[in-house]
């Protein structure tokens, strides 16, 4: 059985319930680097494969509304059925991810840049098809490299995830301090506690 679609909020609607007196909690689940480099003012970093390995953990610990954010909306998505799959309903996923956010013009806290995820994964899947086929020339049977990596991202794309993406998201490069589980759930403890 196919799971239902997230419950979702436009960037204009999520401004408004930011300035409610009840603002929903937010959550954005990109990478560490990605999140420093932009992100929603008091927002919450809780990167989508730590959010997985412990949503019972963070589950009980959001009792308010909560929005999902991410770049584009897919990996909130995948965070939203992470979730919903422990028993959490009051979930939504912001429509267009921080994409749309910007573009609305809506504030946002900027830091270091750094490249975003997809762009990791389009340079290091394009070096190493075209350094295959180059390479090939020399050593014919390197051609099956560059279709083994043309397979996967086929395979990325029919099953929405993206192996290569969840393996650079575990590299230094984005990872941050705040990518230390019991520092995330100390700071979703602290603030249902404020």
């Amino acid at each position: 059985m196919k799971a239902s679609p997230p419950a979702t909020v436009t960037a204009v609607e999520l401004k408004d319930l930011l300035e409610s007196g009840t603002p929903p909690r937010l959550l954005d689940v990109r990478t560490a680097s990605e999140f420093e480099t932009v992100h929603i003012p008091g927002a919450y970093n809780v990167p989508l494969d730590l959010l997985r390995e412990h949503r019972r953990e963070i589950a009980t610990r959001l009792d308010e509304d909560v929005v999902l954010v991410c770049r584009s909306g897919q990996r909130a998505t995948h965070a939203d059925a992470s979730l919903r799959g422990v028993g959490l309903a009051n979930v939504r996923v912001l429509d267009g991810g921080i994409i749309d956010w910007e573009k609305t013009g809506f504030a946002v806290k900027r830091g270091a840049q750094r490249w975003a995820l997809d762009r990791q994964v389009r340079l290091v899947a394009g070096s190493i098809v075209l350094s295959s086929v180059i390479g090939s020339r020399a050593v014919p049977r390197l051609k099956w490299l560059a279709a083994l990596i043309g397979g996967g991202l086929t395979i990325a794309a029919l099953t929405n995830t993206c192996a290569m993406g969840m393996a650079l998201a575990r590299l230094p490069y984005n990872r941050g301090a705040s990518c230390d589980p019991q520092t995330i759930l100390a700071q979703l403890k602290d603030s249902t506690s404020s």
